[in-house]
């Protein structure tokens, strides 16, 4: 989806006009890969704009940096006040996605990365439903991937690494030629690990399973606790098991989950009809509990939200 710009980007503790947001060709995270990032969504809710789950995101954001041996010149809560501040120069008032990214800058080349300086910058803007609303309301198209996910011992799969998303970007890229609209990827072992940028969920007999996160090389997604959270209040299991591509061809239902995605639906894998190709009603009943707690309608989910 195109990017529509916005005002101003944070950039290592200044606004910075979005077209002057500019960094050097040599910059060494464009040319190794390592630097970390987040994605973050806010909402509009009855009382303003809110950013949902965001000290989660920047304490992933600062883990993830810690296991690539990366030194943060900014704590947690300076972190968060940047992403306030960004959404409210920006007058975002409907709601944005936010970048959070952290990378190495210009000044040392060579696989080291030890040397090179340490920069922080934090975009938002307007962005709409990662897999289109028609993806949301009726399902997408899986395909599980010919490229496997990670092993946890040639990335450190606990990081959002930003090198580490050429893996997903294959992925992507072979599921949309291929005439799907997202990719599930299998672990080294064999398993279903996670999506390009999504968890997911299967319901079989009523209740919920995901892969385990550390087991299969997922993320640990920020998203999936809450859906976990909600399944809960909802009255449902959840367990996390080992899952083959088998088990996703005959779910009663299945779904993805992610700051970008939020919760889709999961209408088919491998040409296989999942449950009856429509979005089952445990799915919707989840789906909706989640877009209701993002927009601020339900009292027992406001500490997720940082409202601006």
């Amino acid at each position: 989806m195109p990017i529509t710009p916005t005002k101003k980007i944070w950039m290592d503790g200044s606004l910075v006009a979005w077209d002057k947001a500019q960094v050097h060709v040599l910059t060494h995270t464009l040319h190794y890969g390592t630097g970390a990032f987040e994605g973050i969504r806010a909402y509009k809710t009855p009382t303003g704009v809110a950013i949902f789950r965001l000290h989660e995101h920047m304490q992933r954001l600062l883990r993830s940096c810690k296991i690539l041996m990366i030194d943060v010149p900014y704590n947690l809560q300076e972190l968060c006040d940047a992403a306030v501040e960004v959404v409210r120069v920006n007058d975002l008032t409907e709601g944005c996605y936010l970048r959070p990214i952290v990378y190495l800058g210009y000044g040392e080349m060579g696989v080291n990365p030890l040397l090179a300086p340490v920069n922080v910058a934090m975009a938002a803007w307007p962005w709409g439903a990662y897999l289109g609303d028609a993806g949301l309301e009726n399902g997408v198209k899986m395909k599980i991937s010919s490229w496997m996910r990670h092993s946890p011992n040639a990335m450190p799969t606990a990081s959002k690494t930003n090198g580490g998303y050429v893996n997903s970007s294959l992925a992507k890229v072979e599921a949309i030629n291929a005439g799907y609209d997202e990719a599930i990827m299998l672990g080294p072992d064999g398993r279903v690990s996670e999506c390009t940028g999504e968890n997911l969920f299967i319901v079989r007999d009523g209740a919920l399973i995901s892969p385990p996160p550390s087991e299969a090389g997922a993320l640990r997604g920020i998203t999936l606790s809450s859906i976990v959270k909600i399944a809960n209040d909802l009255g449902y299991s959840v367990s996390f098991e080992a899952l083959r591509r088998d088990d996703l061809y005959i779910a009663d239902e299945a779904f993805l989950t992610g700051t970008a995605a939020e919760v889709v639906p999961i209408g088919s894998v491998d040409d296989r009809v999942v449950g009856d190709g429509t979005p089952g009603h445990i799915t919707k009943a989840i789906q909706a509990t989640y877009f209701q707690a993002v927009r601020g309608e339900l009292p027992e989910y406001e500490s997720w939200l940082t409202r601006i």
